[in-house]
């Protein structure tokens, strides 16, 4: 394959502060969603999901500005792959039964669960060591850090929405359950009643012996998984009615005693409750609590409009930026880099956290070709998720365009 893309096939830059495009990839007109990363033999590697086709997609982005499709790997048919992990040389990705209305037929999935693949010997060929099978719906937003352990939001059978499922990798071809937990009321072929329809978003994300779980409309979870065949409710910090029908959408930390949460938008167009982006003091585990709001992001007087609400399709908080404690990708506790649909990307600095300020911002011009089913009415920009690796490069992808890459001035 080796397509290579240069800047001069990128969307035009609608609004911008303190960010620069540095390069841009169309993938082939096959729009990318969750990014994952590994430096490999000198070399840059980007992994990425797919929207509209059931397939995985490798870049290398060594230069920046001259990033390169180097393959895509098919998934099975009438599935959603849209979630992976890359660490310790495997690759980690999920097996979704689709939700209706996404071009998908959910009846027609084959397979659910999550695919193990070798990354390691060759990284722009790998090799499938595993396929292990959740049962029920499969898995959306998983966790691996590297090691032993990866944390998975799976919806096994006999249960109402995602849980957490501990997989054992110390075989990575042989993957078998360690652990589990779920919210009160998900088991039902247990006999237990939903208090809601609560279920775990995801990504867990652990920081020693304590694991951070956005638990959708449960809000905030804080588990010990120290035993992670017995992992134990620590915490919960509920963000009661605000954000959308989903709840809380992500929950990351942000070096000692910091959470930044935030939901996600779900409605298209100014129907849409008012999400949230958060900043949570977790020093005392036992007892979260909101310190304070990252500002609500507004569009800029050349746009004409006075607020996202009124461009279209979804806005407000979606992906945050993630270390995981990969050596390839940057860490920094005092800037969080959020992708805002169609506010696109805005990146906030917490080094204050009882006084974040949005710093810098990248919105592209709209869409001129539809890839996809969504959004339903306004072909408008619709980022999704953000990574930034350690050279301080920043990938963003989004609905109907391709693989954008963004620089901060230094």
């Amino acid at each position: 394959m080796n397509t290579e893309s240069t800047l001069a096939a990128a969307p035009a830059t609608a609004e911008s502060e303190g960010i620069d495009l540095v390069g841009y990839h169309d993938l082939d007109g096959n729009p990318a969603f969750k990014i994952a990363m590994q430096r490999a033999n000198g070399r840059h590697y980007l992994y990425l999901s797919h929207f509209w086709r059931s397939a995985w997609s490798i870049v290398d982005v060594t230069d920046p500005g001259r990033p390169v499709l180097v393959r895509t790997i098919d998934g099975p048919p009438n599935t959603w792959t849209l979630q992976v992990q890359v660490a310790d040389g495997l690759m980690i990705n999920a097996l979704e039964r689709a939700t209706p209305g996404w071009g998908f037929d959910p009846a027609l999935t084959e397979k659910v669960g999550a695919l193990i693949w070798d990354v390691a010997t060759d990284p722009t060929n790998p090799k499938l060591l595993a396929h292990y099978d959740t049962t029920g719906r499969g898995t959306h937003r998983n966790y691996y850090a590297g090691g032993r352990y990866a944390y998975l939001a799976a919806e096994p059978e006999g249960f109402k929405g995602n849980i957490l499922v501990i997989l054992d990798l110390s075989d990575p071809s042989r993957p078998t359950e360690a652990g589990r937990w779920w919210w009160q009321g998900q088991w039902h072929a247990g006999g237990e009643q939903p208090e809601h329809d609560h279920y775990l978003h995801g990504p867990v994300y652990v920081v020693g012996n304590l694991a951070y779980l956005s638990y959708g409309r449960v809000g905030m979870v804080v588990l010990d998984v120290s035993d992670p065949t017995r992992p134990a409710f620590v915490s919960r910090l509920s963000f009661g009615d605000f954000g959308s029908a989903l709840g809380c959408h992500s929950a990351i930390p942000y070096g000692p005693g910091i959470v930044v949460a935030n939901s996600e938008a779900l409605r298209e167009g100014d129907t849409e409750s008012l999400g949230y982006s958060v900043v949570v003091d977790v020093s005392e585990p036992e007892s979260p609590r909101i310190m304070s709001w990252l500002p609500t992001p507004y569009p800029s007087e050349e746009t004409g409009l006075t607020t996202y609400a009124n461009k279209g399709a979804r806005h407000g908080p979606h992906n945050q930026h993630q270390w995981q404690y990969q050596d390839c990708l940057m860490r920094d506790d005092t800037r969080v880099y959020l992708t805002h649909f169609n506010g696109g990307l805005r990146v906030y600095d917490i080094s204050e956290p009882l006084r974040p300020r949005e710093i810098a911002y990248y919105v592209p011009e709209d869409p001129k070709i539809r890839r996809g089913v969504k959004p339903v009415e306004a072909l408008v920009t619709q980022f999704e998720d953000v990574l930034v690796d350690s050279r301080g490069y920043i990938y963003c992808t989004d609905k109907n365009h391709g693989l954008f890459v963004l620089r901060m001035p230094a």
